[in-house]
């Protein structure tokens, strides 16, 4: 049986984004410096929205700002694919860097995805 949720630091989904911050913040350190106020920051920020908004999320009292939350963080995993997607192309990094930052997000899409979707469960 699995430990009872006290704090969003006790999500899954908030531990595995938090892993998602530390491999963005490495790969953007690896960009060039005249992207340090473009593609840098943008990965950076859109990381943080990720683990902010589910921990913002979980922290609400009404369902509804609990799921608008988790949309949002789910659309900041998006850019965030985008953003490496982008680095990719650009050749600032390669597939086999930016790889595991993808199936790290696509594993937290499923679970922001499941997620929701066992909140929405209780609406009804």
């Amino acid at each position: 049986m699995s430990a009872p949720i006290r704090s969003y630091r006790d999500l899954l989904v908030w531990q595995k984004a938090m892993d998602l911050v530390e491999i963005s913040y490495r790969l953007s350190r690896r960009l060039p410096d005249g992207e340090r106020y473009g593609l840098t920051t943008q990965i950076q920020r859109a990381a943080v929205s990720v683990v902010a908004n589910i921990a913002e999320g979980h922290g609400r009292r009404h369902l509804g700002d609990k799921l608008q939350h988790l949309s949002i963080a789910n659309g900041s995993l998006k850019e965030l694919e985008t953003h490496f997607l982008i680095t990719e192309r650009l050749k600032f990094l390669q597939t086999s860097d930016i790889e595991p930052a993808l199936c790290l997000g696509e594993e937290l899409g499923r679970m922001l995805s499941v997620l929701s979707r066992k909140l929405e469960a209780k609406r009804s």
